[in-house]
């Protein structure tokens, strides 16, 4: 009889999980609203249940009898998929780890409180949070909704007359109606760290550069692996990564850090996701460049069947997206 494996999220972000996990002989469960749902045309058994039902979902599990749980490259699903882990005796981070993984403004106090370089931040609730941050932080300014991934709800603010547009659009955008105000890194690369943990032992898979529209919004347009940073930028970018991961209680499955170089070699962690990174980065590219299957990878930590990773290859693979920014691409 196949082991069952269930994955929350059921959009196109889920599907190579899914076929992954078929590959490989698991009969799989996918819970995920309607709408977008690609994969109940692929999986075992689609659930039409919302990814926020946690307690409805533990119990479908049960029923099932599924043999893990896992999810990639999206945030919201990262709590459910803790609460039904930790209901059921299965591998996976704990829920204070998914929560302070998926809200900024808590994984910003637990990363400077573990010593991890941040920029300077304040929780914004309203206009009148932001401006009275404004004592202590200085233009030019970024805010985020404390818990939306990509560039939802992302904007660079240069001066006070931007504040008020800027902050309303982000709280619109957040489901707790909370965001990050945070002093903006400027002419600075931005990288992310791939990686995958195990019982708390952290392994780097891949160091990502990235390329993005740039002001206001840093919607991003390509990735690039492996970086062409200096090799001490690398090092000290995976130091602070190794503490930012320990600081979350990141203890299984994959992990997405998003980091910021300054030209004079500071290294800022802006965040780090609690799971495997979007945009073609983990599914596709870390197996390209390094030659690791990183869904498999994922499946396995899910099911108490990890092997630390090998990365026999060395190459460069890379993705960019159309848009108005890259129609020189061909």
């Amino acid at each position: 009889m196949p082991r069952n494996l269930a994955i929350i999220g059921a959009s196109y972000l889920q599907l190579p999980l899914v076929l992954k996990a078929k590959e490989l002989g698991l009969r799989t469960l996918c819970f995920a609203w309607e709408d977008g749902a690609v994969c109940k045309d692929y999986a075992d058994n689609y659930y039409p249940v919302s990814v926020l039902e946690k307690e409805n979902i533990a119990e479908i599990c049960r029923h099932e009898q599924i043999s893990g749980i896992t999810t990639i490259a999206t945030d919201i699903a990262v709590p459910t998929f803790a609460y039904v882990a930790q209901q059921l005796g299965l591998i996976g981070n704990s829920e204070h780890s998914a929560y302070i993984s998926t809200n900024k403004y808590a994984m910003r106090e637990a990363l400077v409180a573990a010593g991890v370089s941040c920029p300077r931040f304040f929780r914004v609730r309203s206009i009148q949070d932001a401006q009275q941050a404004l004592s202590d932080l200085h233009f030019p300014l970024i805010i985020k909704p404390c818990d939306r991934s990509g560039s939802m709800g992302v904007c660079k603010l240069n001066n006070q007359a931007e504040l008020e547009q800027a902050v309303s659009e982000a709280l619109a955008c957040s489901f707790c109606k909370e965001a990050v105000l945070e002093e903006f890194i400027e002419d600075a690369r931005e990288i992310s760290i791939e990686g995958i943990s195990f019982a708390g032992t952290h392994y780097v898979l891949a160091v990502t550069d990235k390329v993005t529209t740039g002001p206001p919004h840093y919607v991003e347009l390509g990735h690039h692996q492996p970086s062409d940073l200096p090799q001490r930028l690398i090092d000290e970018a995976i130091r602070q990564v190794k503490l930012g991961v320990k600081a979350l209680d990141i203890q299984y499955g994959a992990s997405h850090p998003e980091l910021m170089i300054t030209p004079d070699g500071r290294v800022y962690i802006t965040e780090i996701g609690a799971r495997m990174g979007g945009d073609f980065i983990g599914f596709d590219l870390v197996q390209l460049s390094t030659g690791y299957d990183f869904l498999r990878g994922v499946i396995e930590v899910a099911l108490n069947q990890f092997k630390p990773p090998q990365c026999p290859l060395n190459k460069c693979a890379g993705v960019w997206f159309y848009a108005p920014e890259t129609k020189w691409v061909k």
